[in-house]
């Protein structure tokens, strides 16, 4: 067996360890999301968060944070927040003047389903939301914490991080850009709020060493990327319902992607070396619980939607 096969964790475990996590982030969120708001915006709102998308974020977060000893209850408002960013920027990116899509998890994209300027503002909203979920009244997260999340989670979604990639994406249809250039518009569209998942989770409690947030930046990074890789790759081989959203509409709309750089087999390897690459990070992190941040590694890396 394979290093690589042996940090696995059996299936049954994963489940388990994903379902206890996310029926927090659900029912949080269920709380949290849209009920205050006017009706209309509070119904898109809610329209574009509950009921779809995988969670991947969320995740991370909790994976990092019990990796390093995170606060449960921090960890849980830094995994909604997390969720929320990426949230609204799909309502946005699924916009006429962006990607123009009309299904997203399933279901009608935002903008189909509510008009273009309601999903405009649920997307504005979520986004709002999400910083302050971090920064709660009382005492129950240290305000160098709030700061120090928030300031994480700003670099991540901003002009550095997914919106840049966004930008940078918008420039490139019908661009033949190569693997360098390739990568970064990836790990700032994509890898960046992953990435930043990570280190948010890592945020939740007692600061790591220096040496093991290094490992798990590096790992975060790792599989930011791979995520990006598979999402190509999926775009290719996989059906709209499958994926939940639209799919060959990277070839459709002429934009560079890693199968239409390195082709399928090159894309593929390329996915696996990535997860290599996350999985020696987590060895280099020295930390005790890294079992989780290990599975979901596999799971961004062999996942079929």
């Amino acid at each position: 067996m394979s290093a690589v096969e042996a940090s696995r964790w059996e299936p049954a475990r994963l489940a388990a360890w994903i379902e206890s996590r996310l029926t927090r982030v659900e029912d949080a969120l269920g709380a949290w999301v849209g009920v205050d708001a006017p009706a209309e915006l509070g119904d898109a709102m809610r329209y574009a968060v509950l009921d779809g998308g995988k969670r991947l974020r969320p995740l991370l977060v909790f994976a990092a944070s019990e990796a390093t000893g995170g606060d449960a209850g921090t960890a849980l408002r830094a995994a909604c927040a997390v969720e929320l960013i990426h949230a609204y920027s799909l309502v946005h990116d699924d916009l006429p003047c962006m990607d123009n899509d009309v299904l997203r998890r399933g279901k009608p994209t935002v903008h189909v389903r509510f008009g273009e300027a309601d999903a405009l503002l649920a997307g504005d909203a979520l986004q709002a939301l999400a910083f302050e979920l971090l920064t709660p009244d009382g005492d129950a997260i240290a305000p160098a914490v709030q700061a120090h999340l928030c300031r994480l989670l700003a670099r991540a979604a901003g002009s550095q991080g997914m919106a840049g990639g966004q930008a940078i994406d918008l420039a490139s249809v019908g661009v033949a850009l190569d693997e360098e250039r390739l990568r970064e518009m990836h790990r700032m569209k994509t890898g960046a709020l992953l990435q930043g998942s990570v280190e948010m989770g890592a945020a939740c409690g007692r600061p790591p060493s220096a040496a093991a947030l290094a490992a798990l930046r590096d790992y975060g990074a790792a599989i930011g990327l791979a995520f990006q890789v598979v999402d190509d790759i999926l775009d290719v081989v996989a059906d709209s319902a499958t994926l939940g959203k639209t799919a060959g509409k990277d070839a459709a709309s002429d934009k560079p992607t890693y199968v239409s750089l390195l082709g399928l087999d090159g894309a593929r390897a390329q996915a696996r070396e990535l997860l290599v690459r996350a999985l020696e990070a987590l060895d280099r992190s020295a930390l005790a619980d890294t079992g989780a941040l290990r599975a979901l590694a596999h799971m961004v890396v062999d996942r079929d939607r």
